[in-house]
């Protein structure tokens, strides 16, 4: 049996979120919260200021909830053979299989999530019950230049980012041409479109001079949806950035192995995508 862990990103957060972690890993949580400023807990259990849907703070909320939902299955069960994340997540999946420490990982996490807070005057949409091709011919034929797909989740579930206005205008298009769902996500800026390039160039320097540890398992990344080369870390982590997440591709062959046993860490969003892409696969 290959088992599979796979770690939420950005957009999984809720108040109330890891209050039996925390009081599982109490130094940890201390260890978070002297790194950001200000505690964590409070954060997630309370979020009295209305600061957990903000980027700069939802990303390393969603770190260390998952880094420490995933020691407390770790202490129950066994280590994965295989780990994915989505977008935020990924540092999750890498932190998981030693290539930084909570602390070092929680700090990239934090450096990230600020660079990308600063890119504003942009949205995501997402759009279910069109594939792939068919949206990029929309976005060809209607001239949408100005939007990218930042991530590819399922062979018919897709997230576009751009400009407000346009992502506004585009919805209307895909709708006309029978999309099942299009909503606008509830995010600051374009993440992973070529808006995000700025952010991506000033987290660089950060995750270049960062020493990473051997990985204990593959990590697949969603840059290249392949497994990661210990040389490319960091060269990936930046592209990431500004790149889409290539899920739908990352998740396909592992779903075709004859015995595998997919796990997701604090949530259930990531295991409706792998249900969505196995119904594709067989519909294919």
């Amino acid at each position: 049996m290959t088992r599979i862990v796979l770690f939420p990103g950005q957009g999984a957060q809720r108040v109330g979120m890891g209050r039996a972690e925390f009081d599982r890993f109490p130094q940890l949580e201390q260890e978070a919260s002297e790194v950001l400023g200000y505690s964590v807990r409070t954060l997630c259990l309370e979020d009295p200021d209305g600061l957990l849907s903000d980027t700069r703070y939802t990303q390393p909320a969603m770190y260390v909830v998952n880094a420490l939902a995933y020691r407390s299955e770790l202490a129950d069960g066994s280590a994965p053979d295989v780990a994915l994340g989505h977008s935020l997540g990924e540092y999750n999946a890498l932190e998981a299989a030693g290539a930084f420490s909570f602390t070092e990982g929680l700090r990239l996490v934090a450096a990230r999530a600020s660079a990308m807070a600063k890119i504003t005057g942009g949205g995501m949409t997402a759009v279910m019950g069109l594939d792939e091709t068919f949206v990029r011919f929309l976005l060809l034929r209607a001239g949408f230049g100005t939007l990218d797909l930042a991530n590819i989740n399922t062979p018919q579930q897709f997230v576009l980012a751009g400009p407000v206005s346009d992502l506004d205008e585009f919805a209307a298009i895909t709708e006309d041409a029978g999309a099942r769902m299009v909503r606008k996500l509830p995010v600051s800026g374009p993440f992973h479109s070529r808006y995000m390039t700025p952010a991506a160039e000033e987290v660089a320097p950060l995750l270049r001079r960062t020493s990473y540890g051997r990985l204990a398992f593959p990590v697949i990344a969603n840059r290249t949806a392949q497994p990661y080369e210990q040389d490319k870390i960091a060269d990936l982590l930046i592209a990431q950035i500004d790149h889409p997440v290539r899920w739908a591709e990352s998740l396909l062959p592992l779903v075709e192995l004859d015995s595998v046993e997919f796990h997701e860490v604090g949530g259930t969003t990531l295991t409706s995508m792998i249900r969505q892409i196995r119904r594709g696969r067989v519909a294919g």
